[in-house]
């Protein structure tokens, strides 16, 4: 990205990148960068001005766009986990978030346009699931704070459980059309939060 961007520039790439994740969920891998031009209004010039290196530089940047979109979405809940309550509302975000994507995963779709081997794509990935496990493991330790979890859970690996039964849940969701498993995983992992408690 250019660095001296203005504030009118920012918010130009900004609306390029939104308006480029709108057209990739609804279109996927067949949307064309003369696509993205028409539904943005942007020209050839300044698209190639906020993006240099072309498409693979926009689909980079709507993937971040995408990955902050995945835990935004779970807000507030996901930084509120410090009651039985609050987990179960914070489940019930992320399964109504799943569930309304339906059987597409604009990030996943993406990384397979991009390349999952970019260090730029990994990054972007690490750099989601480390602040989304941090979150959850926030959560539990606000939950032993207040008594309703043992002082000796393992919160880095109960987090890391947790994120990784969501996503398998999700990979299921997405060749079934069912959130069963999704569902599944997260109240097995609010489940052992609890036994933990006892």
């Amino acid at each position: 990205m250019p660095e001296t961007l203005t504030a009118k520039g920012r918010a130009t790439r900004a609306r390029i990148i939104e308006g480029a994740a709108e057209l990739l969920r609804e279109q996927g891998p067949a949307a064309t960068l003369d696509d993205i031009r028409a539904r943005t209004g942007t020209s050839k010039s300044q698209l190639f001005h906020y993006f240099p290196d072309g498409k693979d530089e926009l689909l980079l940047a709507v993937a971040r766009f995408e990955a902050d979109r995945v835990l935004s979405d779970q807000q507030p809940q996901l930084s509120c986990l410090d009651s039985w309550e609050n987990w179960r509302r914070w489940r019930d975000v992320v399964v109504e978030r799943y569930e309304r994507q339906g059987d597409t995963c604009p990030l996943g779709a993406l990384f397979l346009q991009v390349g999952r081997q970019r260090p730029g794509a990994r990054a972007i990935v690490t750099e989601l699931m480390r602040q989304w496990q941090h979150q959850l493991a926030e959560g539990m330790r606000a939950l032993q704070a207040g008594g309703l979890v043992s002082p000796a859970l393992d919160v880095d690996r109960a987090s890391a459980a947790l994120i990784a039964g969501i996503q398998g849940g999700v990979a299921l969701m997405m060749s079934t059309g069912d959130s069963t498993h999704l569902r599944a995983a997260i109240d097995t992992g609010i489940d052992h939060l609890r036994t933990a408690g006892r």
